[in-house]
């Protein structure tokens, strides 16, 4: 499977401006969470950081995690910041992306997730999760929560060991 990814622009957990373009040429991870998720965000992001220190400890460099937010309102730049520190997130290779809806809407649309924020505010998305090679097409895609930090390492080699 390739897909190529289109060119996105949101904002980091610092209020830098985030342009995935910028991004190419290195091994990309991107899931979808919220900071107020009770169940399936906080099991994504503890893989990611898995995922994050395997990849400190191999001394890999060319990657890039990225957790976009479903809940633009909710999830300003501070709140990811702290979100991210609760896991312990090395921010120079793994960004938090938040944004405004308009401009979040259309990148969920692109990666086919739908948000639904239900009357009680309670936020509502497709648990999805994607591996996107150096050249900006999405290589891997896993549905739901199932899957292993180990399965996607995996992954990551193999994608690592292609030549551009």
């Amino acid at each position: 499977m390739k897909t190529a990814v289109p060119n996105f622009n949101l904002t980091d957990q610092d209020g830098k401006p985030f342009r995935f373009a910028a991004a190419r040429g290195k091994l990309i991870l991107i899931t979808f969470i919220f900071t107020t998720c009770p169940d399936v965000c906080p099991l994504l992001t503890a893989n990611f950081a898995a995922i994050q220190r395997t990849l400190e400890e191999k001394k890999v460099k060319d990657y890039l995690l990225l957790s976009i937010t479903t809940d633009p309102e909710q999830d300003t730049g501070p709140i990811l910041k702290d979100y991210a520190g609760r896991f312990k997130a090395d921010l120079k290779n793994w960004s938090f992306l938040t944004g405004t809806r308009p401009e979040l809407a259309k990148v969920w649309k692109d990666f086919g997730i739908h948000v639904v924020k239900n009357e009680s505010g309670q936020v509502q998305h497709t648990t999805f999760t994607t591996l996107v090679d150096r050249q900006g097409n999405r290589r891997v895609d896993y549905y739901g929560d199932k899957w292993q930090d180990k399965e996607v390492l995996k992954d990551i080699e193999w994608l690592r060991a292609r030549k551009p």
